[in-house]
């Protein structure tokens, strides 16, 4: 639907600077927050027993303002009923007036218009006087959501804006799905020119496909410009509220936004907790823009992005889009579990809806922290981006964290708490007191976290010169695990003792909280001189290791689980550094079953070849597009476990070489890591597997896919005649010749 009108409109507003606006990506300081900033989207069906159930909730959740679809089909009684129920509680309600899918493609149908004026007629005359406003619009740059083409809706708009217009109500449009401005543009300008502007301009604000709501979009102009044009999620509000306020309607709204859980998993293992977290993230951004009167979560209820799970699966999903059409809150209520996105949200609806905002303590570098009055009380909301942490021990004062309040994501207090993490942190203080931070530029300390490890903590090491983290259940574990692991007391054994000794010693002890259960300790012991040069500046490999394997856990890929690293602060040698880590279970690592199909072998440990190379490719397929990039990607380093069920399942270790991003790796680090895992395996087999890899990208195998694999062997080959393994084997040779 982006047809030449919206085009020639667009580029002329931008022409002349429209979408110029100094440091939109920044929130706006000292500004006062709607006291019904957040609301939700909500539905009710058939039994009236859930209209009780919905209110029930929303009352619990302290929810002033909602928004409720209602169209001229066989719901629209209870749509009605339910909206009923919504007045008498006293809560404000936004009427989204929805046109049939079928009728809004027939617009030009003399009957569809008549069928439409007369059901926006009866609503005006039944509810002007009670609802807060009349939304118009429907996804209108989704056609295969609305049903609309252009000209369709805008017959629609006309004859309901009258009919809103003569009965006085308020009137919101024209609601746009998702950032793409040359819409909002064109369509406010056809409006005004048509004196049919609505009083509040609609946009659905998503920004979930760049997972972390804090990213610039790389969507726009692609990864290129994303650092230089840094559309995030403050300046793309801004940017729609300016459009509007240049075109007639400086009042902007986003009246549906969500993180589908479903979709969360496609990334992260953990998606009901991830969304919890997305939920408070995105509206402080929202919030700290100041530039929307409102914003909504929805749908309320239903499996898929609902704060209220509706005990349904994705094969009961409605065909049309919820973000077009939110018909009804389907399944039973005895059915009905709340998420951990309820209480995320009513945790920070508390402490948003009315608040003053202050400044921003410190955004845009991975440590957000926002700072608010609100509740007689300051506030900072605060959390990191992608995965990392921060120690706040090493942002505020002692005096200032000790009088501190902590509470969690959820409104729990946080006793205890000594770092930031993905999960957001509320830190609060009387108004009067006065807030001292160690530095004026908070920052990360370079450490990854998976926030949402059940069960388990983090704690911070600082002892003397030694640094690092430990993961244990509770703070007497992580004693116990600091006395049992001490660095000074960690010895390597001799190398005919030790799992592997080269570069690194490998080793395993018992684990001190199970005597019948081992871990496996990794500390370098070789560095070769330029390593030392260039990796003088870096984290120590222990750090890397840890990190590398919290990034494989955030993605729900499998690696053995970190348990503590420890390094040294002034260590010039690079060796003094410990990771270690759960000990894994394993039938074999795949290089052994690729040497054993080489050599001619159908089978191996009674698994089938294709079997494997099948599950195999769905887990390096997981993996890439998941944003690991793992470039240490050997057959010693990838474990084979089986499964109760059979199944296989792949776990990866020495993982301190890997590089993590928030989206999808491209193809060419892809083959990278591929060319290293089926280094031993014969060709016909490198190709079957390839042939399954890329057919689950979309794509065939050719040449070029195949070209990287030559040329690994080509330098494995190279380096076993003149790089250091072929010197060494030179040495060896005359050294036997002349003994």
């Amino acid at each position: 639907m982006l047809t030449r009108q919206v085009i020639v409109d667009g580029l002329k507003y931008i022409a002349t600077g429209g979408l110029w606006l100094k440091n939109s990506h920044l929130p706006a300081i000292s500004h006062t927050i709607p006291d019904d900033f957040i609301g939700l989207c909500v539905a009710s069906n058939a039994e009236p027993a859930t209209d009780d159930y919905v209110l029930a909730q929303l009352q619990a959740l302290g929810v002033k303002r909602v928004r409720l679809d209602i169209s001229d089909d066989e719901a629209r009684p209870f749509q009605e009923r339910f909206l009923r129920r919504l007045l008498e509680a006293g809560l404000s309600v936004t009427l989204h007036a929805v046109q049939p899918f079928e009728a809004a493609r027939n617009m030009r149908d003399s009957q569809v218009q008549a069928d439409w004026k007369r059901f926006v007629s009866e609503l005006c005359q039944a509810y002007a006087g009670s609802i807060a406003a009349l939304e118009i619009g429907n996804t209108v740059n989704r056609k295969k959501w609305a049903g609309y083409d252009m000209p369709g809706f805008m017959l629609a708009w006309q004859i309901a804006y009258d009919l809103a217009r003569a009965h006085q109500v308020v009137v919101v449009g024209p609601n746009i799905q998702d950032f793409e401005p040359l819409y909002n543009i064109s369509l406010l300008k056809t409006l005004g020119q048509d004196r049919r502007l609505p009083d509040v301009h609609s946009n659905n604000l998503f920004v979930e496909r760049v997972v972390e709501p804090e990213l610039a979009d790389f969507r726009i102009f692609k990864h290129k410009w994303t650092r230089i044009l840094k559309f995030n999620l403050i300046k793309k509000a801004k940017l729609l509220q300016k459009i509007g306020d240049d075109l007639g309607v400086p009042t902007l709204v986003s009246p549906v936004s969500f993180w589908a859980i479903f979709r969360i998993k496609r990334r992260f293992p953990d998606g009901a907790q991830k969304q919890a977290d997305y939920v408070t993230r995105y509206f402080t951004l929202l919030a700290a823009a100041g530039a929307l009167r409102h914003a909504n979560w929805g749908a309320f209820v239903c499996h898929r992005e609902g704060l209220i799970d509706d005990g349904l699966k994705d094969a009961d999903y409605p065909a049309l889009e919820r973000v077009a059409y939110y018909k009804s809150a389907d399944g039973v209520v005895a059915d009905y579990q709340q998420n951990p996105s309820f209480a995320a949200f009513k945790m920070v609806s508390h402490w948003l809806n009315g608040a003053q905002y202050i400044a921003p303590v410190s955004t845009g570098n991975g440590l957000e922290m926002h700072r608010l009055q609100q509740h007689g009380q300051t506030v900072h909301i605060a959390w990191t981006v992608n995965g990392q942490c921060a120690l706040l021990d090493q942002i505020y004062s002692p005096h200032s964290l000790q009088q501190a309040q902590l509470f969690n994501r959820d409104g729990e207090p946080a006793q205890g708490k000594q770092m930031l993490t993905e999960s957001p942190l509320y830190l609060v203080w009387p108004q009067a007191e006065q807030i001292v931070l160690r530095t004026p530029r908070p920052v990360l300390s370079g450490t990854v976290i998976h926030a949402h490890i059940a069960g388990q903590q983090y704690f911070p090491i600082e002892e003397g010169d030694w640094r690092g983290m430990i993961l244990a259940a509770n703070a007497e574990q992580a004693q116990q695990l600091w006395q049992a692991w001490h660095p000074e007391t960690l010895l390597p054994p001799a190398k005919e003792n030790a799992l592997r000794h080269a570069r690194n010693a490998i080793w395993s002890l018992p684990d001190p909280r199970d005597a019948t259960q081992q871990v496996t300790v990794k500390k370098p012991v070789r560095m070769y001189w330029h390593k030392t040069l260039l990796d003088r500046y870096k984290p120590s490999k222990a750090k890397r290791s840890w990190n590398g394997a919290m990034e494989l856990l955030r993605r729900g890929v499998g690696t053995a689980m970190p348990l503590a690293y420890f390094e040294h602060a002034n260590d010039s040698t690079l060796k003094r550094n410990f990771f270690i880590s759960a000990y894994v279970p394993h039938e074999f690592a795949i290089s052994k079953a690729f040497l054993a199909f080489k050599n001619g072998d159908s089978h191996f440990e009674g698994v089938a070849a294709e079997t494997l190379y099948h599950a195999f490719a769905r887990f390096c397929l997981h993996m890439h597009s998941s944003g690991i990039y793992f470039r240490d990607f050997s057959g010693g380093n990838i474990l084979v476990q089986r499964q109760s069920d059979g199944a296989l399942h792949f776990v990866l270790i020495d993982t301190a070489r890997l590089h993590a991003s928030a989206t999808a790796i491209m193809i060419k680090q892809r083959l990278a890591d591929l060319t290293r895992a089926l280094h031993k395996l014969h060709w016909d087999g490198r190709k079957q597997f390839l042939q399954m890899y890329l057919g689950m990208t979309g794509r065939r195998l050719s040449w070029q896919f195949l070209w990287p694999f030559y040329l690994y062997d080509f330098k494995v080959s190279l380096k076993k005649t003149i790089g250091r393994k072929g010197v060494r084997k030179l040495l060896r040779y005359i050294k036997s010749r002349f003994a």
